[in-house]
């Protein structure tokens, strides 16, 4: 073995392990991916359900959801939720989107910080914190992975996997649909029972 696969072999055992939640002993002790689509299919493989376009496709899309329209960051542009005296903003760049509340600016942010453009958000607001707080885990998460996946690599190869990450969660995200502007109602308000 090289130093530089001994290095990934070593750094990878304990980081997964760390990163998954597990033991260092059922931690997979593997070498460094050779090629970028090998790094990129390993991080995926590790995240498995985790994966930010499956929890949108399981856990947001069943759900009634409104599609709502969110500035893509360009690279290195920041995302934060910003307190105002007009209430929560998320500021996208130099960008600002006024939200109603700190847990659709959070559940935004994920999805501005992976360039999408628009994206279904769940319209029964108790829903919205919880997914905000797995996606933002989720998000985390990824990029640990990539780091620990990619650590004896060169800065471009760890460039180039996190480009492609974002490139395959921001094209799964856009072929699942943002959803209706507005959601569906039910529109029978008939309180009586029908007569037979």
């Amino acid at each position: 073995m090289t130093d530089a696969e001994d290095c990934a072999g070593k750094n990878r055992e304990v980081a997964v392990a760390g990163v998954l939640g597990g033991e260092r002993e059922a931690a997979p002790v593997v070498l460094a991916p050779a090629t970028i689509e090998a790094a990129v299919a390993e991080v995926r493989a590790l995240m498995g359900a985790r994966w930010l376009a499956e929890i949108y496709r399981d856990k947001v899309l069943p759900l009634r959801t409104r599609s709502v329209r969110v500035h893509a960051a360009a690279r290195g542009e920041s995302v934060e939720p910003h307190h105002t005296l007009l209430g929560i903003e998320l500021k996208i760049g130099r960008h600002r989107q006024h939200c109603p509340d700190l847990a659709t600016a959070r559940y935004l942010a994920v999805w501005a910080r992976a360039g999408c453009a628009e994206v279904a958000i769940p319209y029964d607001i108790t829903q919205i914190s919880h997914l905000a707080d797995e996606l933002e885990s989720a998000w985390h998460q990824l990029w640990l992975l990539a780091g620990y996946t990619t650590a004896c690599r060169s800065a471009s190869f760890q460039t180039r996997v996190r480009g492609l990450l974002i490139h395959d969660l921001r094209r799964e995200v856009n072929a699942s649909g943002a959803g209706p502007a507005v959601p569906l109602f039910n529109q029978n308000t008939k309180q009586r029972t029908q007569r037979v």
